[in-house]
């Protein structure tokens, strides 16, 4: 029986997390007796086709070795910049010139189920440029009226939500596409919020992956009780 193919994960980890109102960098809070970004790279070497992941870090991050997962022999680790484009083009250049696929996932999504990894790697035998794990918005949108922070919102209208997707990671590109695309997007100062929008940038097409609403970002201090429920309902599974 074939071998499976073999990839490269890059997480960039050099956030401060200031929405958080925490006295650390988010990922490293702790849930379900560990920290966040344990629970991430966990989840991504327990998959049996993820081969390396390369955290890439704040130059002044002190914590990150003192893991016990930091010593695991298919972490890396490297420096990453002020933005997150730069950290993402850290890690990519840090992988050899012959990896043809990468995925990149945040940090502080500790909750990806292995079955949306799976599907979300299954682009690579598709020919396409590849693609990211979304999540249908369910939710009735409003757009508001551009006014101050310190004003009150008021309703502009109501978007429609049809065809409208919540964006997750893993995104999971060529890695050579995504190289070119981060390094351009930079060299023209355009404003680039994940990967896919590198990679539209490009022009080139990014495929949806329907993937599960419990893969959160945790940003605000009550998402931590949230990945916790759903941490212990993948475990209980």
């Amino acid at each position: 029986m074939p071998s499976l193919p073999q990839y490269s994960a890059v997480v960039p980890a050099a956030g401060i997390g200031k929405r958080m109102q925490a006295e650390c960098p988010k990922q490293y809070l702790q849930i379900a007796g560990k920290t966040i970004i344990e629970h991430t790279l966990t989840n991504l070497l327990a998959h049996e086709q993820i081969k390396q992941v390369v955290v890439v870090l704040n130059a002044n991050d002190m914590s990150f070795a003192q893991l016990p997962i930091a010593n695991h022999t298919n972490i890396k680790t490297v420096m990453g910049g002020q933005e997150r484009s730069d950290s993402v083009l850290a890690g990519l250049n840090y992988l050899s010139e012959d990896e043809d696929w990468v995925l990149v996932h945040d940090a502080a999504r500790p909750c990806l189920a292995k079955s949306d990894l799976t599907a979300l790697l299954q682009l690579a035998n598709q020919g396409n440029v590849g693609g990211i794990l979304a999540s249908p918005v369910r939710d009735t949108m409003k757009r508001s009226v551009g006014l101050k922070t310190n004003q009150q919102n008021v309703v502009k209208y109501t978007e429609s939500r049809e065809n409208l997707w919540h964006a997750l990671t893993p995104q999971f590109f060529n890695c050579g596409t995504l190289r070119k695309a981060l390094t351009e997007a930079r060299n023209k100062n355009v404003e680039i919020t994940d990967e896919a929008s590198a990679i539209e940038y490009l022009g080139e097409k990014v495929i949806l992956v329907a993937g599960q609403a419990s893969n959160i970002k945790i940003t605000q201090p009550e998402d931590l009780l949230l990945a916790e429920f759903y941490l212990a309902q993948q475990q209980a599974k």
